[in-house]
Parts: structure tokens; C-alpha cells; sequence
């Protein structure tokens, strides 16, 4: 959702809508973390289509969510889910997530499936710790580890296959999994304090076949998608993905791994 080229900016909003609920349940949890007192400012970085800035502003009856993402089509369907419920009180905005044009403006930043899609966390976590006032607070939650690990190696394999290596053997990945180690260091240089980090592992079953193509073809695989030149060429790498997939016990499994991270401005 927060990717910068141009290519992979875009989301198909309404598909993600449908099949986001692995993400939403993930968000949820990260939402239940908070301690709020209802009157806080709050930025959602990589809101995607609302679905959890609505649960913020929920818990914020005196308070507002600046609702963030680069996706034009992420940010029509946010606004159009917000808007009618919540008002002035949800601001959906576009930025990059490595270019915030915030400081010192939130009490706090929630972001969930969001951060693995910024490639440099160096920058990123620097403009959050600009973004939150003094004492402000992070509590964020992306994909880390060895996240998808399967289903990467397969893609790996099939990209390198004489059909697909003209257009995705030199395609690098639009996803940096950091580890939990790593991701104390990356905020401690960024500045902040009572950093907690750590990984767990989500793994996802999908309904069936069908249900797999679609959500991995919306969610997981749409930047290499791009790349390929037809449509016919792109349902043919979901489903050889598929078809691995469907071989595996249980069948369908995605083997999601999540990275927590809490964090503190002083």
C-alpha cells in the first residue's frame, strides 16, 4: 500500500476490501494494544481502504485519524467507508511513507501489513519519530521474518522458467522483511525508546482454490504482475502457484510471520 514507483502504487481497492481479512484480524489485535484516553490525534500510516481507521476512530470519540496511504484508488474507497460515519474527524491523505510531511503533529502512529512495503526503514522510521510529538508513541505491526517464506521460494522458481525470465528474473523484491533484531536497531537510530519487537507466526488457510488465486493475486503478487505482458501469461503464474499450493498439508496455506513493534518518542 505504500510503495513508491509508480507501477506498484496501485491496488485493485474494492478486491482488497473483499479479501483483506487475514490483515483486519492482524490490525485488530495491534488496536487492542492501545491505551487510549479518546481524545488523541492519530496517524494510520498505509490505511488502505479504512477498514481499521474505522475501529481507531471508534475508540477516539474527542480525537482524529489522519488516514494515510499512496494509493489513489486505497484512498477513494477509505474515504467513501469514513467519510459517511466520522466526518471532518477521518483526514484521508495521500504521501509516501519514506517522504512524511509531518512534524510533530500525533500523539501516536498505528500501522498494520504496511511497513514491509517500504524498502528503507532507515527513512521511514526517522520520518515517524519526526511525525510524533514529544512522549508520542508508535505501535506497528508488518510482515518480518522468514514471512511467506514458501510461497517466495516458488515464485523465485517459476520466475526463472523460460516464460516468465524475460520479464521477473531481474525483478527485485518490493518487500523487505525485517527481523525483530534488526527492526530494535532501525529505531533505536531513529531515535526512539521502550522499543519491544518481535516475530509471530499467523499462518492463513484459504477457503479453496479460488479463494487462494484471488487474495494472492490482489495482495501478494500484484507488483509482479505488472511486469508480465498479458493477462493470459499473469492467470497462468497464480495458477502454478496454485497448483503447489493445493499439494500442501493443509492445502492453501500461507505461512505469514508478523513483526510487533512498539516504540516510544522521548
Amino acid at each position: 500500500m505504500v510503495q513508491s514507483p509508480s507501477q506498484t502504487r496501485e491496488w485493485n481497492s474494492s478486491e482488497y476490501h473483499r479479501l483483506s481479512r487475514p490483515q483486519v484480524s492482524w490490525g485488530k489485535k495491534v488496536i487492542a494494544r492501545l491505551s487510549l484516553r479518546g481524545d488523541e490525534s492519530i496517524l494510520d500510516a498505509g490505511c488502505g481502504t479504512g477498514r481499521l481507521t474505522a475501529d481507531l476512530l471508534q475508540a477516539l470519540p474527542n480525537g482524529r485519524v489522519v488516514a494515510l496511504d499512496l494509493s489513489q484508488n486505497m484512498l477513494r474507497s477509505a474515504r467513501e467507508y469514513l467519510q459517511p460515519q466520522f466526518g471532518p474527524r477521518a483526514q484521508v491523505l495521500a504521501a509516501d511513507l519514506q517522504d512524511l510531511p509531518f512534524e510533530n503533529a500525533f500523539d501516536g502512529i498505528v500501522s498494520t501489513a504496511a511497513f514491509h512495503w517500504v524498502l528503507d526503514h532507515d527513512r521511514l522510521f526517522r520520518g515517524l519519530y519526526r511525525a510524533l510529538r514529544p512522549r508520542g508513541w508508535l505501535q506497528a505491526q508488518c510482515g518480518g521474518g522468514p514471512n511467506i517464506a514458501r510461497l517466495l521460494e516458488r515464485m523465485a522458481t517459476i520466475a526463472g522458467s523460460p516464460k516468465y525470465a524475460p520479464f521477473l528474473a531481474s525483478f527485485p523484491s518490493p518487500w523487505f522483511f525485517q527481523d525483530a533484531e534488526g527492526a530494535v536497531e532501525t529505531l533505536q537510530c531513529a531515535g526512539f525508546v521502550d522499543i519491544q519487537t518481535g516475530l509471530e507466526p499467523a499462518p492463513t488457510v484459504m477457503d479453496d482454490r479460488q479463494h487462494y488465486m484471488e487474495f494472492v493475486r490482489t495482495v501478494i503478487v500484484r507488483a509482479h504482475l505488472d511486469r508480465l505482458p498479458d493477462p493470459d501469461l499473469q492467470a497462468q503464474f497464480v495458477s502454478q502457484l496454485a497448483d503447489q499450493a493445493a499439494v500442501d498439508d493443509p492445502p492453501f496455506l500461507l505461512d505469514y510471520w508478523r513483526l510487533n513493534l512498539s516504540a516510544r518518542k522521548p
